[in-house]
Order: structure tokens, then sequence, then C-alpha cells
């Protein structure tokens, strides 16, 4: 069993729930740094995994998804000239994430990306050879449970309040099974991802129709059929309407398994360089934490 993390929603969460005053020596802030390392540690010892792979966004956006669905994550692309197409994002959290990569590289931890994909997709590649506990504060993985992984969904507040989610806590949580997941958000749509929907159709009746006909291509072949309830002429109508739309969204949402890295983990181990760094940005007690908690555990 390997904790995947993906990194870029647990070191924006650790900067927005923590503030810029904590600093390193040379008085730039450290939170986003700070509160990765605790968080992962944590997780190690809640879980017993002391082996991880850290899944980076090399491509927060990649091309062939805009081409696929052009409104994809476009609200979040800066609108100033300076930043024009990259991710929006607070200027003292970039030299930190930047920094993360160095000191989990450094210690010998895995961090895998890959132009072209983004961090969903090393996910559900390394997942997919691997028995795993994704950590993730976003719901799109939810899509890669399965009989050998899980997926701990950061929010909700503290750690303890995380779900981990397995086949029926998806069920449970969101009413239908994880491999139905992608298909309820581009049916009901997900504004975070600047994917539309359908037009008409909410959680509510994307959820009873994935219920009725399984999936997108089950319930385009009710509206062609006008099968009966839940499927209706209006209902019918929207979703032939939107054919064009529910292929391209299908590919854009679901996570790839075919991303070209080397999925090798591993645990933290102390390092002259990791040491170095982890001084420099004034962490070196939550880093020895890390690799303390990691030599402690079992698998």
């Amino acid at each position: 069993m390997i904790l995947v993390l993906d990194s870029a929603s647990l070191y924006y969460r650790s900067f927005h729930a923590l503030p810029e005053s904590m600093t390193a020596p040379d008085g730039y802030p450290n939170n986003a740094v700070r509160g990765f390392l605790s968080t992962i540690t944590r997780l190690v010892r809640h879980h017993g995994v002391p082996n991880i792979v850290a899944a980076w966004d090399d491509d927060w956006r990649p091309q062939w998804r805009v081409d696929l669905l052009p409104s994809y994550k476009l609200h979040r692309v800066a609108e100033d000239d300076e930043a024009e197409g990259e991710s929006a994002q607070p200027e003292t959290l970039g030299p930190q994430a930047q920094a993360i990569s160095d000191l989990l590289t450094a210690g010998g931890v895995p961090v895998l990306g890959h132009q072209g994909f983004e961090a969903d997709d090393v996910v559900a590649t390394v997942a997919r050879t691997h028995p795993s506990i994704v950590v993730s504060g976003d719901r799109d993985l939810v899509q890669v449970v399965s009989d050998s992984v899980r997926v701990h969904l950061a929010i909700n507040g503290g750690m303890e309040k995380w779900p981990l989610l397995d086949r029926q806590g998806v069920i449970e949580r969101f009413d239908v099974r994880a491999d139905q997941y992608v298909d309820l958000a581009v049916l009901r749509g997900d504004p975070s991802d600047g994917m539309p929907g359908v037009s008409g159709i909410g959680a509510k009746t994307a959820v009873a129709l994935l219920s009725a006909f399984d999936s997108i291509d089950g319930v385009l072949a009710a509206a062609k059929a006008g099968a009966g309830k839940p499927m209706t002429p209006r209902l019918a109508k929207l979703l032939l309407d939107a054919r064009d739309y529910l292929s391209a969204a299908q590919r854009v949402a679901t996570a790839r398994t075919d991303v070209p890295i080397d999925a090798t983990v591993s645990r933290p181990m102390s390092s002259a360089q990791a040491s170095r760094i982890a001084r420099d940005w004034g962490v070196t007690k939550q880093w020895d934490d890390l690799v303390k908690a990691c030599d402690q555990v079992e698998e």
C-alpha cells in the first residue's frame, strides 16, 4: 500500500489554512511548506503507510483537453498579461511549491509529473498498478476508487473529518458508483473545472438517469429510444442536443492511466541535501518528524 498525494491540492490547502507570518530564516513565508509536511506526517501515522508518491501538475491545463472543451478551467486562467496562460496563484506560493518538490526529491520521494498531463492523470496511472490511498481535495479523483484504491478526500475541515472512500463509501456519499462519477460530473456540470453540464439537468436528475441507464451511453440510447421514467421527452431533447458536449466532456473528465512515468515508490529518507533545504526553509523539525514517522510505521 502507498500514499499517492495530489500535491497541489494539499499545498494549496496548507497555504490558505496557515498564516504567512510563518516564515523561513530569511523572512520568506513557509506556511505552505510547513503545513504540507505536517499533513503528510499525520497521514503516514494515521494510515501506517510510509511509502509515498507525490503527483505533480507539470501541465495543469493540457492543450488536448482545452481543444476538446475550450471552457475547461478557463476561469482559472489569470487575466493579467504577466500570468497569461498560467494558473493564477498567490505570489508567495510558487517558491514554496518548488521547495516542497526539491525537498521531497532530495529525500528520495518520487515527484511525478509529465508535460501534457495533469496530476489527476499521474494519480490514476500510479493507482492503476499499486494498491493505494489517494489523498486529494479534488472530488474528480473519486473515479479511481476500486477494490485496491481508496480516496482520502481532504474536505470539510481537519483531517479527522476527511472521508476515506471505498466503493461503498462513494455510493453512500454521491449516490453513484465510482465508475459512474465522471458521467455524473459531466451531466450535472462542474463549475470548478469549467464544465457546464447539460442545461436543465442537475445532480438529482443526473443520479436518477445513471441509476436507470447506468452510463452516458445508456442514457443517450434511452433518449433516442424514448424510454420511460425518468426519461421524458424534454430530457431526451436536452440530452440529444448535448451529444457533442457529452462526448468531449467525458474524455476531458476521465483521468488518463497511461502517463509515461516511472511509478517507483519510496519513503522519505535523511540526506544532506534534504537537511540543507529543510534548514534553509525553516522546516527542519517538520522534515525530521516526517522521516521519523516513516521509519516507525510498518506496512
